[in-house]
């Protein structure tokens, strides 16, 4: 189950304390929680561009995340940070971006 990540002390204890990997659309952060869920946090600043733009880059992410929540495992929690790049990125390429990430980092069962 993967449910949202939203307080701010977890956010800083991932960028500080978590293992990451990054590429051209994306870098990921994570690191075990002790619950018995995943949570997921988004990361769009403001570089990215106005607020229509970061929106439709932050529903692509959250989309992305559903389509492959049932390959995250249980217990982490996990913040991915959306790169300039990701506002021309096409949806497949962002998938490829997160799936690649999330193997890296040993959270992918693909």
């Amino acid at each position: 189950m993967v449910v949202p990540l939203k307080e701010n002390a977890a956010f800083r204890r991932l960028y500080y304390k978590g293992k990451s990997a990054g590429n051209r659309y994306l870098v990921i952060y994570c690191a075990r929680n002790r619950l018995e869920v995943t949570r997921v946090g988004l990361t769009v600043s403001t570089k990215l561009g106005h607020a229509v733009v970061r929106n439709r880059v932050r529903r692509r992410l959250r989309e992305i995340v559903r389509h492959n929540a049932s390959c995250l495992p249980s217990g982490y929690d996990i913040v991915i940070v959306a790169r300039t790049a990701a506002v021309e990125a096409e949806f497949a390429a962002l998938e490829k971006s997160f799936r690649t990430l999330t193997g890296r980092l040993g959270l992918s069962a693909l």
